[in-house]
């Protein structure tokens, strides 16, 4: 979906078409970007951000707080619409989904009629514009959904791969985030053609387990099947204060009350796990994570 969160919004109220909005908490306190629109992207504004440097960049942008039980609301219609064309259908987050269209339920010769044909129906009956990368595997299909971002189609044949990879900045690879970036710039790697002049046990080497990941995808080889009814590999509950505080007894008492929650919910799905995570992040937005397998 195009910028899913901001573009409801702007669909539920009109007066914020073609203005910057942005979805997120306080930007006058710990606020931070959940999704923003094109508008706003204008002004280099993204998700992820905290709110006050996104104020900061675009003073007029309207800020809206999530209402997370609208977008899911939206999320069921279109999943809906995934379904009457394959049940191979494996979603990522409320607004992303890989599909497996090999044999689609219309009987279609073609994947890219496949994603027209769902693009308008998601529009037909949401009202939102939806864009779809098409190609012989996930690595490729997640990468040119984003290529004619909003509203567009990209489609990567088998013979058209290596072109493709090859001229992709490093950072648009999925898996490749700020750290391992700036590691791959150091050693002068910045494209995909970059990337393929290393090999498999090199990139082992310096990456460690992804070094291989990052040498398939290189040469445009991704396995993985489209699992439908994926089971989540994680719980967590997570909260943000207003003002810093180095209060042990106080962050104790916070820990306590996310723990409560997470038993609650563990309890309900009738699950387990063995390995315990806390991740805090600091003023300047740094985080660290601890971990204890028991």
């Amino acid at each position: 979906m195009d910028a899913f969160y901001a573009s409801v919004e702007q669909r539920d109220n009109p007066e914020l078409k073609g203005k910057p909005v942005i979805v997120g908490g306080d930007p006058y306190q710990r606020g931070v970007v959940a999704a923003c629109s094109y508008e706003a992207r204008a002004f280099g504004i993204h998700s992820a951000m905290p709110g006050k440097r996104a104020f900061k960049c675009c003073p007029h942008a309207i800020f809206i707080k999530p209402n997370f039980e609208k977008y899911r609301a939206v999320s069921v219609q279109i999943r809906e619409i995934f379904y009457e064309y394959s049940d191979l259908v494996e979603p990522l987050s409320l607004d992303e989904a890989f599909l497996d269209v090999t044999e689609n339920k219309k009987n279609l010769p073609s994947a890219t009629e496949v994603a027209i044909r769902i693009r308008n129906e998601i529009f037909n009956r949401t009202g939102l514009t939806a864009s779809a990368g098409i190609s012989f595997n996930k690595f490729l299909a997640k990468i040119a959904s984003d290529v004619n971002k909003p509203n567009g189609i990209k489609v990567v044949k088998p013979g058209d791969a290596d072109d493709f990879i090859d001229t992709l900045p490093i950072r648009k690879f999925f898996g490749v985030g700020k750290v391992t970036e700036l590691k791959m710039s150091r050693i002068g790697i910045k494209t995909g053609a970059d990337l393929k002049q290393y090999d498999k046990l090199e990139l082992m080497q310096i990456f460690g387990k992804s070094g291989e990941y990052f040498y398939n995808i290189a040469h445009a080889q991704d396995n993985r099947p489209v699992i439908a009814q994926r089971e989540p590999k994680s719980l967590g509950k997570e909260t943000t204060l207003n003002k810093d505080t180095d209060d042990t007894e106080q962050m104790l008492k916070i820990l306590e009350r996310i723990a409560l929650q997470i038993e609650s919910l563990i309890i309900q799905k009738e699950i387990s796990g063995k390995t315990l995570t806390l991740k805090v992040k600091y003023y300047d937005f740094q985080s660290i994570t601890r971990s204890i397998t028991l």
